[in-house]
């Protein structure tokens, strides 16, 4: 296997911008499911990329990034909760491997480097939710997350497809 590694950002700059809108254009159009339907192009994941870059910027979200050799082949989100009730867990977002990376286990790296980085923030537990019917449910449920809720039909892929919304969360 390549080396991998996966490190916390604060920033974003332009040329991590630009390779972070092809890989989540790229994923979604690959069937991911990452907050959009495919298909999609840069114009219409650039809104959404950079309200996140925002909120890394501001501090409010941890960027973390999956390097294969160098390269970025995949990213996750830490988002931050503002509330002084809830410092102790985030939610984990957009959680994606590039497609050309996909089946060499790098999205079990890129969640124990988010474990990691979530453990160096002194979180106790991470939160995240999943589009039904991918079966993504197993794949985290292998890295200590367990199903506490699910919301039938709360996500609409097309007129008569919705999907549930299954909740996780993992103690760290």
């Amino acid at each position: 296997m390549p080396h991998a590694e996966v490190t916390a950002s604060r920033r974003v700059d332009d040329d991590l911008r630009a390779v972070l809108l092809a890989l989540w254009t790229e994923v979604t159009n690959a069937g991911g499911a990452v907050g959009f339907v495919a298909p999609v192009t840069p114009d219409v994941v650039a809104p959404l990329l950079d309200a996140l870059v925002d909120r890394v910027h501001a501090g409010q979200h941890v960027l973390c990034v999956l390097r294969v050799d160098g390269e970025v082949a995949g990213f996750a989100v830490l988002a931050m909760s503002g509330s002084p009730l809830r410092r102790h867990w985030a939610t984990v977002l957009r959680v994606q491997v590039h497609p050309a990376r996909q089946g060499q286990g790098l999205g079990r790296v890129l969640m124990e480097g988010v474990h990691r980085i979530a453990r160096s923030l002194d979180l106790e537990f991470l939160h995240l939710t999943v589009r039904g019917g991918y079966g993504l449910e197993g794949f985290y449920e292998q890295l200590g997350y367990e199903v506490f809720a699910r919301m039938p039909g709360a996500i609409r892929v097309a007129p008569g497809d919705d999907r549930d919304e299954v909740h996780l969360t993992c103690r760290m």
